[in-house]
């Protein structure tokens, strides 16, 4: 079975290939015509992550993010959201990575067996990074007005981090 993982990307490949070359397709033009247009979508949206990424940094560095954790503590304590986890609720719409590097954080302190690591777990896999999506598909498509998709996605963001606190309790 493994042999078969190793060989699958360059069989698929050279289906491919020989099924275009077949058809009289011009393979190589098809591909750096997709080469060009995927150069011209990162410049899209480049400036966007350039933008969001050091802010992002910026935030967790100044120690903004721990000063509104420990603001918002009572809050998540009434919703049922383990505080370990408070940071996580607030870094996750805007970075992957350092969500990422919070959940890791929560999972070595408390374990990841424990409610505040298993609750990080699927708050990881119930949530997305919105604002980095908003901005690189809104900008990748060259979408101006994004008018409600901000709002609605922080309200799935929402309920998924609610649900994610309120479903590990129940079931783990």
């Amino acid at each position: 079975m493994a042999d078969l993982g190793n060989i699958a990307v360059p069989l698929i490949l050279s289906v491919v290939i020989v099924w275009s070359m077949s058809r009289r397709e011009d393979v190589f033009g098809a591909m750096t015509l997709g080469a060009k247009n995927g150069l011209k979508t990162v410049l899209g949206i480049l400036p966007a992550l350039i933008a969001l990424l050091p802010g992002v940094y910026m935030l967790r560095a100044s120690g903004f993010i721990d000063a509104l954790t420990a603001l918002l503590e009572p809050v998540f304590s009434f919703l049922g959201i383990p505080s370990e986890t408070a940071p996580l609720v607030l870094l996750r719409p805007l970075s992957g990575s350092g969500a990422l590097a919070v959940a890791g954080e929560v999972m070595k302190s408390s374990g990841a067996d424990s409610l505040p690591g298993r609750t990080a777990a699927v708050m990881l896999g119930s949530t997305e990074t919105t604002f980095y999506v908003i901005a690189v598909y809104f900008g990748a498509a060259g979408i101006k007005k994004s008018r409600h998709a901000l709002p609605s996605a922080l309200i799935a963001d929402a309920a998924g981090f609610l649900a994610a606190a309120f479903f590990t309790r129940l079931l783990f």
